[in-house]
């Protein structure tokens, strides 16, 4: 058998096959960042950003920004709520393409009252690229840390409606259940909104973090009537707030206690 001739023609059988698209299984990593203080980045999280090809973010100065302080460059491009949903297009193809994407928002878990929900469902429902957890700080995790006994569950709203009919009747809702639930606010509202759940119930309990991890880190707990009045004393309110709210009286058993 002549050698030389035969690979000859498999090579020539090669160049004349149509050429096909083939996609690469890539990963998407859903990254969190930190919420204020940089040292709560993981280390994980640093070498993701390191190895990743793109950086997909919420905000590219903002990441930019973090990104340099670790000395980390990375090409970035911006998905946010406005654009999420044809940004994700773009992701896609890079995946497809064969590169690894780490999508960050501004601070915190893509996905947790930030953009990032949308990139995850469209991906996963146009391709079988894997979609990886990098799980990082949380405000609301902070502050239940720091809250004492809240019962046995908690849950977690994240940012009300600000149309106030709909936002009252949310606030209703969640009294209602006799559980303990967390609510971000900005400090335009915060005062506000402690007040309409005052008038809901004034026998709640209120733990309310203000710039969590930050240099000016403040906690404050008492009755929900007396961190209202504590807010409104103050001539200006600044910073972005984490708001525990808790029924006056707490279960605390467990369930085996319960079951016994």
């Amino acid at each position: 058998m002549n050698l030389a001739k035969n690979t000859m023609s498999w090579h020539c059988l090669i160049l004349h096959l149509p050429r096909c698209r083939i996609f690469r299984v890539s990963t998407l990593y859903l990254t969190a960042t930190p919420i204020g203080n940089l040292e709560d980045i993981t280390l994980r999280a640093l070498r993701v950003l390191r190895e990743v090809d793109v950086i997909a973010c919420e905000d590219t100065r903002h990441t930019g920004q973090l990104l340099q302080h670790f000395e980390i460059r990375k090409r970035l491009i911006a998905c946010h709520a406005h654009n999420e949903e044809a940004s994700s297009k773009g992701i896609l193809s890079l995946l497809d393409a064969g590169q690894n994407v780490a999508y960050c928002s501004d601070a915190g878990t893509p996905g947790v009252s930030d953009p990032g929900a949308r990139l995850v469902e469209y991906v996963r429902s146009n391709s079988d690229h894997e979609i990886v957890p990098i799980p990082g700080a949380s405000a609301s995790v902070a502050l239940v840390s720091v809250a004492g006994n809240i019962g046995r569950s908690f849950a977690f709203e994240g940012f009300l409606s600000p149309k106030k009919g709909r936002r009252t009747r949310r606030l209703e809702e969640l009294v209602s259940r006799r559980e303990a639930f967390i609510i971000y606010e900005s400090p335009f509202r915060v005062l506000r909104t402690l007040k309409e759940i005052a008038e809901i119930d004034s026998s709640l309990r209120c733990v309310i973090g203000r710039e969590l991890t930050k240099q000016f880190e403040e906690v404050e707990s008492g009755s929900i009537t007396e961190i209202a009045g504590m807010f409104e004393a103050r001539d200006t309110i600044k910073g972005e707030f984490a708001i525990l709210i808790a029924p006056g009286v707490c279960d605390d058993q467990s369930e085996e206690d319960t079951d016994a």
